[in-house]
């Protein structure tokens, strides 16, 4: 299968040519591998190519489910699949290796995905760039001395592409739509407890972490959700079950929504005129679409709701390192750990068990001022990022300084997705704009509380409406010229 015939279908669309016999999974396995060959020498968003597991996978049978023979990419944090590593982009963790998939990794198996390796992460997924100590940066095949956001900056690179057309991702502050913005494709944060995180934990930092994938179609997404969705026995969390397939709500009209829309920082840092047009070009497009647009935004103390996300992050860093610490018998410190996580760990390792308690007493007060706006606004419209992609380097998660510095330091670039991992609402970047750089700036819609289902629909009306699926990278699968080894 020739790489502009691989990279033009999405993920649904490639399984359906193997439903027909058009090509088999083994020719979409040979497209995926050149693809790495042809472009992740220069991105760096693969740091595993399991070629041989995904031919042995394929030799017991052909694939069933929605995505049956799709090459699939699982960043290397929180999904893991049995006797595959999982080094959540740490030294610390070199070479940890589980005997087990995860919840989420079985049902991404029955989709009928085929696991063809790995993508980069900062360490334990706490940047909001990819350019960990352990594997490198990963770069944006936009502008190779860009980043790709992160922490799910591998796998956005790698979609973008035309590496893979869905891979996986996770978000505990923006982790799935800040490289989705910063790259130029579609993700979508589901509603917390609509996806487990199980068996390994209950939930992943303390609530905020949520699974899902970066695609660049939106039916894929949906398709993917109504795959991986549902609770798990034993999981803390529940999400109401979606009144109909996810896939189906793509299709359906969104009706006439209230839209609210807001340009600014509850922070008050300063936001580039670049993703202020981006989403003022939403809003008019979805004005345009018969939607109400009001100018308005939820009030809350960000700078209080900003010392409670430092307590409940230092301590799950603390607690993760703690646990794979003693796992694999290793010492922490400035050899195994980067210089802010160890800030981070340090920081939790200080806390009281009351600090914690008082992080998630500010949660609930957040939670609850939120959700009253929502009472009055079905969908909030906001920039995903504060700036365009930003030089690699800009987020050096190796430079000492405190913990708090750290994070508020990260804030001044995302200072708009954290909020919404807080209140576990759905929340997607959607890619309609690039500016006169010709670099992509998504813009953020965040949805009622289990109501993503509200999201796809527009979604799907927004893709329709500006399609973006034809816009190509420089570094890209179809067009890039040299060629190197998968490996």
């Amino acid at each position: 299968m020739h790489l502009d015939d691989y990279t033009r279908y999405d993920a649904l669309g490639l399984a359906e040519l193997v439903r027909q016999k058009e090509v088999s999974p083994e020719e979409l396995l040979r497209a995926a591998l050149e693809a790495i060959a042809r472009v992740n020498p220069r991105l760096n968003a693969v740091i595993d190519v399991r070629d041989a597991d995904a031919r042995e996978a394929l030799k017991r049978g052909p694939p069933a489910g929605p995505f049956g023979g799709v090459p699939f990419l699982i960043k290397d944090l929180v999904a893991h699949a049995a006797g595959v590593p999982m080094e959540l982009g740490s030294r610390l963790a070199r070479g940890l290796v589980l005997p087990h998939d995860t919840v989420l990794m079985e049902r991404f198996r029955r989709s009928g995905m085929v696991l063809l390796g790995r993508t980069n992460t900062p360490e334990f997924g706490n940047n909001a760039t990819t350019e960990p100590l352990t594997y490198g940066p990963t770069r944006n095949p936009w502008d190779l001395s860009r980043s790709p956001g992160g922490s799910s900056g591998g796998s956005a690179a790698a979609v973008a592409s035309g590496i893979v057309p869905v891979a996986h991702g996770n978000d505990g502050g923006g982790s799935l739509r800040i490289p989705s913005s910063l790259c130029g494709v579609f993700g979508l944060k589901p509603t917390r407890g609509r996806v487990s995180v199980g068996p390994d934990g209950g939930e992943a930092v303390n609530g905020l972490g949520i699974e899902h994938v970066i695609t660049r179609s939106v039916r894929d997404s949906a398709a993917m959700l109504d795959a991986t969705q549902g609770q798990a026995p034993g999981d803390p969390y529940f999400a109401p079950p979606p009144e109909r397939p996810f896939l189906e709500e793509v299709r359906r009209e969104p009706g006439k929504l209230r839209i609210a829309i807001s340009r600014k920082a509850a922070s008050g840092v300063p936001v580039h005129a670049d993703n202020v047009a981006a989403v003022e070009d939403a809003a008019n497009l979805c004005a345009s679409l018969g939607h109400d647009i009001v100018e308005a935004a939820p009030v809350y103390d960000d700078a209080v709701l900003v010392e409670a996300m430092v307590s409940v992050w230092c301590a799950s860093n603390a607690a993760l390192a703690e646990m794979l610490g003693g796992a694999l018998g290793r010492t922490l410190g400035p050899d195994t750990l980067e210089a802010t996580t160890w800030a981070a760990v340090e920081h939790g390792r200080r806390m009281r068990a009351l600090d914690l308690q008082a992080a998630f007493a500010v949660f609930n007060q957040v939670s609850r001022a939120v959700g009253a706006f929502f009472v009055d606004h079905d969908v909030l419209l906001t920039p995903t990022v504060a700036v365009p992609p930003y030089p690699l380097g800009v987020l050096d998660s190796n430079k000492p300084m405190s913990a708090g510095e750290w994070y508020r330091h990260v804030f001044t670039l995302i200072p708009f997705t954290p909020l919404f991992n807080v209140t576990g609402q759905p929340g997607m970047s959607v890619p309609l704009h690039w500016n006169a750089q010709g670099l992509p700036i998504g813009v953020q819609f965040i949805g009622r509380f289990a109501e993503e289902a509200t999201l796809f629909r527009l979604a799907g009306q927004l893709e329709k409406a500006r399609p973006w699926a034809a816009r190509r990278p420089p570094v890209h699968a179809a067009n890039a010229t040299e060629t190197s080894s998968a490996s």
